[in-house]
């Protein structure tokens, strides 16, 4: 059905920015939710280079040790 209000109709733009504000809304907790995605991946992340970095630590310093076995 054609709605047949021109643009300057005031309840025409107050149902325009009515629904608007509610698609902003919607968007808004969209990428809230993105945000807050996000940030858990970034924890995992980090506790993951954090026991990278614990590994490279060992096995660097049993590297060591085992060359400084050798050789002596």
């Amino acid at each position: 059905m054609k709605d047949d209000r021109g643009e300057l109709d005031l309840s025409k733009q107050i149902e325009d920015k009515d629904e608007l504000i509610h698609e902003l809304r919607q968007r808004i907790n969209e990428l809230l939710a993105i945000g807050k995605s996000h940030q858990q991946l970034m924890g995992e992340q980090i506790q993951q280079n954090e026991e990278l970095k614990r590994d490279n630590k060992l096995l660097a310093k049993q590297v060591n040790d085992y060359f400084n076995v050798r050789s002596k």
